[in-house]
């Protein structure tokens, strides 16, 4: 299939640096020094046209910021961004191919707006619709997500958490685009709603032809929607594979305990065993694997050298040293 979105060895740092304060502080001869966070470290992988790319791991691994490189919001310290092969733009005021639903739909729908202008003012100053046509493109994209049009006038927080989910999605789809990037997109909703609004997001891939990077940790979410799945751990890639490849099999040590830890009916008096340790901080990521201190397989090899995210199989990568022996 042809590649849609293409990330290229891409790496995001977050420094901060020295205020005053820790300026003067060094100066005296304080062990101060800038802080850098290695949010996404050489990462790649392609997703082709009307695919649903899944992207999962635990919380600061750099899901978040991996879809918001694939989109425009933040740009690389290193690599490339690609989209139909051309590099993604971070210029403001820019409409893009690419728009993202963010995790938590009261905090990303400004409070003081009411709907008719939260979903209609991007496609009016993009010039997608006249000033006079507006309330009537606002309700058909209302409609396609399930919501009575006569809600237009209502505030964000006249609706609940499933309404406020379908605004996110509406306000994304009024400037008509190919690639939705979804952060948790259903992350803060109950179950049955849940439920609904990942039909929702299936329904409208099929009627407009679109493609999802869809970023969770729910791996349950995950297999029901994705046709491949990408796990990252600690900003790296760490396996690629086909979704039910990937759960009938998984190859790294890292996928191996997440899924080990899925709750299946089949499983029994089974206590729950969680992984070893906690996520190391991105402020100073092991060296070698970054797994490594967590692996119950590590050798002293793993501490000292990278693997490299390598194809074990057709369609199979992983990042282990253990697919060399």
């Amino acid at each position: 299939m042809t590649a849609l979105l293409q990330i290229e060895d891409v790496s995001k740092r977050f420094s901060k640096k020295l205020d005053a304060i820790e300026k003067l502080a060094r100066s005296l001869g304080a062990k101060v020094s800038e802080h850098t966070v290695h949010a996404v470290e050489r990462v790649s992988f392609d997703v082709a046209e009307r695919e649903v790319v899944g992207l999962v791991g635990e919380s600061g691994c750099g899901k978040s910021t991996l879809g918001r490189l694939a989109c425009g919001l933040h740009a690389p310290t290193e690599g490339t961004v690609r989209y139909r092969g051309q590099p993604v733009t971070t210029e403001p005021g820019v409409r893009r191919p690419i728009q993202m639903i963010f995790q938590d739909p009261f905090a990303s729908l400004n409070p003081r707006m009411r709907v008719t202008d939260i979903v209609g003012e991007a496609p009016r100053v993009h010039g997608l619709v006249a000033s006079s046509e507006v309330a009537d493109y606002v309700a058909d994209v209302l409609q396609r997500v399930g919501l009575d049009p006569s809600f237009a006038r209502r505030y964000p927080h006249q609706f609940s958490g499933g309404q406020r989910a379908r605004i996110g999605i509406a306000r994304a789809l009024a400037v008509k685009p190919e690639f939705l990037v979804c952060d948790e997109a259903v992350a803060a909703l109950d179950v049955s709603i849940q439920a609904q609004v990942l039909n929702l997001f299936m329904d409208l891939r099929d009627r407009y032809d679109l493609t999802y990077l869809f970023i969770s940790h729910d791996l349950g979410v995950v297999r029901h929607l994705s046709n491949r799945v990408v796990v990252m751990y600690l900003g790296r890639v760490v396996e690629v594979a086909a979704t039910e490849e990937l759960f009938a099999q998984p190859n790294h040590p890292y996928t191996q305990a997440l899924l080990f830890e899925v709750p299946r009916l089949d499983r029994k008096r089974r206590t729950f065993v969680p992984i070893k340790g906690e996520i190391p901080s991105p402020l100073a990521p092991p060296t070698g694997c970054h797994f490594h201190p967590r692996c119950p397989r590590a050798m002293p090899r793993c501490s000292a050298e990278a693997p490299a995210l390598r194809e074990i199989a057709p369609g199979r990568l992983s990042a282990c040293h253990l697919n060399d022996h």
